[in-house]
């Protein structure tokens, strides 16, 4: 039997069917229904998504919107442990409680360099073409019983974790694979070819460091509008790399692509739809929401500012 990627989606979606049974049991919840079905149709997504023709799940995406917009996914009040228990818990377990933690990147490092040698009577343990997300899911699996065996818990206890933080972080946890679509979405719908035209019409692109400076910038605009640089990058590029810094001033693809992902992740550093960096370790270490942000803003300017001479330097040479 082949592990695939497919089996994460069903242990996913099994966690989020779990969270949302657990929310509209939560009578703490003062909007328990609405976000018990975000978290169902969510978990939906995963467990029969591919099943489902494409225009249902774009429905599901419409619906979860809605709700999310309308305010409908809040979290219940859940009950946290004491600093005496914590202090204790960490005095019991001391450095052991980073086994869990560091096993899910060692597993997932050597599961993917391994892949392609675990193979038995010609079939693949770990399917190839994922064998990275694979590993990283088998990785938490262990990581799961692991901390399991430490903590004298059960997996059950895991689950109400689960709900915790999913109560806690909203529906920002759903934006990196709303934002990672909306990329696609913008490179099918034309948005390139739109931004091509908005900046070759209004900016004068007869001037290289200019044209530069447009694409370094635009790129970190549209992650912040996005969230997420790669989705960025098909905009950008198609708009502004290829046709201007690439086909007019003859610079290197391979210079323009990394600088301009580099600046893409500038942009990460300055917008709250980058959830999965900005707003789960603010809510993970229970403090302002923006704090991490606004921590980040300097070194996001700063290096905004270097790319767009590092780039004018580097690609032309």
């Amino acid at each position: 039997m082949t592990i695939t990627i497919q089996y994460l989606y069903y242990l996913v979606g099994l966690v989020l069917a779990v969270t949302a049974l657990m929310t509209l049991r939560d009578s703490s919840n003062p909007r328990r229904f609405s976000a018990g079905l975000f978290w169902a149709l969510y978990a939906l997504v995963f467990l029969i998504g591919d099943l489902l023709p494409p225009a249902w799940v774009g429905a599901v995406a419409v619906v979860m919107a809605l709700i999310a917009g309308f305010g409908g996914v809040m979290g219940g009040k859940h009950q946290p442990r004491t600093d005496a228990q914590y202090l204790a818990s960490a005095q019991r377990l001391g450095n052991k409680l980073f086994v869990p933690a560091l096993a899910i990147p060692l597993i997932t490092m050597v599961g993917t360099l391994s892949a392609k040698h675990l193979v038995f009577g010609g079939v693949p343990l770990i399917d190839p073409k994922n064998s990275t997300l694979v590993s990283l899911g088998i990785g938490c699996v262990i990581a799961l019983v692991l901390a399991c065996k430490m903590t004298r818990e059960t997996p059950a206890q895991g689950l109400r974790e689960s709900h915790r933080l999913i109560d806690a972080l909203g529906w920002a946890l759903v934006l990196p694979q709303m934002l990672g679509m909306l990329g696609l979405v913008f490179s099918d719908a034309g948005v390139g070819k739109a931004v091509a035209y908005v900046t070759t019409t209004y900016i004068n692109m007869d001037v290289r460091f200019v044209a530069v400076a447009v694409y370094v910038i635009g790129m970190a605009l549209f992650t912040v509008i996005m969230g997420n640089g790669f989705a960025a990058f098909p905009v950008m590029t198609g708009g502004v790399g290829v046709p201007v810094l690439i086909g007019v001033y003859h610079g290197d693809p391979a210079v323009m692509a990394a600088v301009g992902m580099l600046s893409g992740y500038c942009g990460t550093l300055l917008t709250p739809m980058a959830a999965n960096f900005n707003v789960v370790p603010a809510a993970l270490l229970e403090i302002d929401k923006n704090a991490v942000i606004r921590a980040q803003v300097p070194t996001a300017i700063t290096l905004l500012i270097v790319n767009v001479f590092l780039l004018n330097f580097l690609m032309f040479r």
